[in-house]
């Protein structure tokens, strides 16, 4: 799969037109098959896209600009409707051919499934590596209602794939049982509720490993970003997880991808919630991308 011209005309903020320069990919996976409750987060990189033109370039948090970096964005990766299998096998094929010409992957999602390709094609180039998962929910279920393709199951395949000591959950707040006595049973790195304190803690082991980080929109209060498929109450601030990409910016890790999901506009008039991530994506970006 191409990555050097764009599948859609609309582009992240400051993106430069040639790839060729850039040393980053954007690129949205808008898939929401498996959406349980809300679907629409297919929408979402497309509004996210749309709503960074309301941002300025300039980051007064990181005292950076974006026109300090060099980034591509390739739109959005023509997904089979429905089939998520089949876009799966896609989205890993596109992020490996990203990974070939050492450049680093910025998902937009999409549900938070979209993660677990990702995370498999990178971790073929950096064995050592390690994902910070910031979000509302465990997505640690080995199966949703028979279904092992699920929004509900992607942490579960990557603690299964990097090693549970290898994952580190923040924010979480809603979960069974079972995913929760799996964590504490694995010993996985888990966080429920809080984000900063815990994160801020974890980050000095983190020192000289490569790192993915995956923010799923819902660890914010559906009160920041209600725009969302599976909103869950009594989240974190918009503040707060701006915050939480600075603490990790400021660490000095190694951040070799990152990805935002679970972006659904259509249940935000508003428009609060694609603003939102198009400034968590710029944050990251400036921040991880030194």
């Amino acid at each position: 799969m191409r990555f050097d011209e764009a599948y859609s005309g609309n582009v992240f903020i400051g993106a430069t037109p040639h790839v060729e320069e850039a040393d980053i990919i954007i690129y949205g996976m808008p898939m929401d098959w498996t959406a349980s409750f809300r679907p629409g987060s297919r929408f979402g990189p497309k509004r996210i896209r749309e709503a960074s033109l309301v941002l300025e370039e300039y980051s007064p948090y990181l005292d950076r600009d974006l026109s300090e970096l060099n980034y591509f964005d390739a739109g959005d990766i023509p997904l089979p409707f429905g089939n998520p299998e089949k876009s799966l096998h896609q989205i890993e094929a596109f992020v490996d051919k990203v990974l070939q010409q050492n450049k680093i992957p910025f998902g937009l999602g999409g549900e938070h499934l979209v993660t677990w390709p990702v995370v498999k094609a990178i971790h073929r180039y950096y064995s050592q590596l390690a994902v910070i998962h910031i979000d509302a929910h465990a997505d640690l279920r080995t199966d949703y209602e028979g279904e092992v393709l699920s929004h509900a199951t992607p942490l579960r395949k990557i603690v299964e794939l990097l090693g549970a000591d290898n994952v580190y959950q923040f924010g979480i707040r809603s979960g069974t049982r079972e995913e929760f006595h799996y964590a504490k049973q694995e010993k996985i790195p888990f966080y429920p509720f809080e984000v900063l304190t815990p994160l801020q803690r974890i980050l000095p082991q983190l020192a000289g490993r490569p790192v993915y980080v995956t923010v799923d929109i819902d660890v914010l209060d559906p009160a920041f970003a209600p725009g969302t498929g599976t909103p869950e109450p009594g989240g974190i601030t918009s503040r707060e997880l701006l915050q939480a990409i600075h603490s990790i910016a400021d660490a000095g890790i190694q951040v070799v991808g990152a990805d935002l999901v679970e972006v659904a506009p259509v249940y935000d008039p508003t428009e609060q919630t694609p603003v939102m991530g198009a400034k968590v994506l710029r944050e990251m970006l400036l921040g991880f991308c030194r």
